[in-house]
């Protein structure tokens, strides 16, 4: 009995386009029905539509996937991901932009082993390109910073009246809530606001 062919599909971000894996799958002959689109990051796979349909793997289907980092981005984990499809659900995969990547057919000793040899490379550029990545954003954060570039939540703007009722807090004039509500804040805003001015003060002098 012949198994059924799956297709799986991966973006990271809901904003990425799987329009040329979709079409990729159906030139290949994936049936709508069993085409799996997820749009999660490839860091690990902890995603539910992924380990749903590796589970529900029978001996003899096939999943295709169309390149190695669709399948994931680490390369330990893809290493692992593809033993279990392949020894332990006894399926086949077909990489598409790789056709060395094509578990359907028996291959001799060097044809499993060229195979064994472009999985791991693969698999480790997938991983390198993550990490570089990554490294160019901090990179990149780190020289905002340097130019003075602020990230997170903008400062907000202290009314007008802040340094008078500081001021007139600070000498007892005013209790803290007292002092808030004159400027129209929170208690801990007003508080922390006060901290902040006392600190920029001190680095004046």
């Amino acid at each position: 009995m012949e198994g059924t062919t799956y297709g799986y599909v991966r973006v990271s971000t809901c904003e990425q386009n799987e329009a040329r894996q979709l079409a990729a799958m159906r030139e290949f002959g994936v049936a709508e029905q069993n085409i799996i689109v997820e749009k999660l990051s490839g860091k690990d796979f902890n995603r539910p539509r992924y380990q749903r349909l590796v589970k529900g793997l029978r001996q003899k289907d096939v999943l295709v996937i169309k390149s190695i980092d669709r399948l994931g981005r680490n390369y330990t984990k893809i290493l692992e991901q593809w033993a279990i499809i392949t020894k332990e659900r006894e399926a086949a995969i077909v990489v598409l932009d790789m056709p060395l990547l094509d578990t359907r057919q028996g291959r001799d000793l060097t044809g499993t082993l060229i195979a064994d040899i472009v999985l791991q490379l693969l698999s480790y550029v997938a991983q390198t390109e993550r990490e570089n990545i990554r490294q160019r954003q901090a990179e990149g954060i780190a020289a905002a910073k340097a130019r003075g570039v602020r990230f997170g939540p903008r400062p907000r703007t202290l009314p007008d009246n802040f340094e008078g009722v500081r001021r007139a807090w600070r000498s007892g004039e005013l209790s803290m809530r007292a002092a808030a509500e004159a400027c129209g804040m929170p208690t801990t805003t007003f508080h922390d606001a006060v901290v902040r001015a006392e600190v920029a003060e001190r680095g004046k002098h």
